[in-house]
């Protein structure tokens, strides 16, 4: 007599074929491993895209007006010695290649929030007004009081950005039919254009705000020393966190108002801290950079093709390539022309619009 236990497969019934509970767990095993596999390629995915960041970094510390060689740059960067070389990495080129890494990942961030929140495939902070709003404060900050510096003008920016949101929203939603997509971006293209006739206005009328602010105008990263990101990086920092903790709560939304609230969602509250996102990284980023327009667009759609729908995974992305972006866009405004420098805004507005028309001709460019 054998002691041995029988080996256990599946049990099959009178017909031959396996019980529901069999199955079910077959085709649950088969789900969890699908999982594991997207999950571990979008980890790969985000792997090398900070690895890209990191090249994208060295290359913009190491191209620019003056010809330096790779290997002076490196060695200036972990051995600076005072050199002429070593002024131009340390005091010229790392400051603003920090900065236009955390502009481009707030403005890619604040690009896929909008959408998430709005389900508006075309929204982003230049198209719903929010840069302009920002814009029409630093312009009044110079021209009513006279102030000139980032550290002065950086709470008329979060104040600018807030008060377009707002407006953007209300002017949007009002009616039957409520905040719609369409609605919020004519809304949003409306104040925009108010607000760019009072910024074009005043800039004319007084040549005081126009020396002050023509450059940072069309969104520029020329000239900005370190002590602009050390009065930034505070709010830049706290948007990028905040932002990033949202995508399960994106999640539900997405899934409807009546559904999310049934799931434990906190629908409210969630629409309040994404705007509070929005105006910490909108309003950060202008003060610093001008308002750049389109990087809040491009952005989420390059990152939806590598992670679909999910938010977790979307507003990671979305940040990792907005920084790449903006740092080969401003790299490339430094070569592109022999005689002098193209600036990021410009750069991004010519590589943006071309992809603006694309979505919009898209027969499914509404559906998120």
């Amino acid at each position: 007599m054998s002691l041995e236990r029988p080996s256990a497969g599946p049990v099959f019934g009178e017909d031959g074929e396996a019980p529901d509970s069999v199955a079910a767990a077959t085709e649950l095993d088969r789900r969890t491993d699908a999982t594991a596999r997207i999950h571990l390629l979008r980890t790969v995915g985000l792997s090398a895209l900070l690895v890209g960041l990191a090249v994208c970094v060295l290359v913009s510390i190491a191209v620019g007006a003056k010809a330096i060689p790779l290997g002076t740059v490196v060695d200036a960067l972990f051995n600076p010695d005072g050199s002429y070389n070593a002024s131009v990495v340390w005091e010229l080129r790392l400051p603003r290649t920090v900065l236009g890494i955390f502009v481009g990942a707030a403005l890619g961030l604040a690009g896929a929030l909008m959408q998430a929140l709005t389900r508006n495939p075309i929204a982003e902070p230049g198209i719903l007004g929010v840069n302009s709003g920002a814009a029409a404060a630093v312009v009044t900050a110079i021209f009513v009081f006279g102030m000139t510096g980032v550290d002065a003008y950086v709470w008329f920016a979060f104040v600018g950005a807030a008060i377009a949101a707002v407006l953007v929203y209300a002017l949007g939603s009002r009616g039957r039919s409520g905040a719609t997509p369409v609605r919020l971006a004519l809304a949003g293209t409306a104040i925009a254009a108010v607000l760019q006739g009072f910024v074009y206005g005043i800039t004319v009328l007084n040549e005081f705000v126009f020396d002050q602010i023509r450059f940072w105008q069309v969104g520029s990263l020329v000239g900005r020393d370190i002590e602009i990101f050390v009065r930034i990086w505070p709010f830049l920092i706290a948007g990028i966190l905040l932002a990033l903790t949202l995508g399960p709560a994106l999640n539900a939304v997405a899934l409807g108002e009546d559904l999310a609230a049934a799931l434990g969602a906190r629908v409210n509250r969630t629409r309040a801290l994404v705007a509070l996102a929005i105006v910490l990284l909108c309003g950060g980023a202008t003060a610093a950079a001008g308002p750049i327009w389109f990087v809040g667009l491009i952005v989420p759609h390059l990152a939806r093709t590598f992670t679909g729908p999910d938010q977790r995974w979307l507003l990671p992305y979305a940040a990792a390539i907005g920084a790449v972006l903006l740092t080969l866009a401003d790299t490339a405004g430094r070569v592109i022309t022999s005689g002098g420098e193209l600036e990021v805004g410009i750069v991004t507005a010519l590589i943006g619009a071309p992809v603006f028309i694309y979505l919009v001709r898209r027969r499914r460019m509404a559906q998120l």
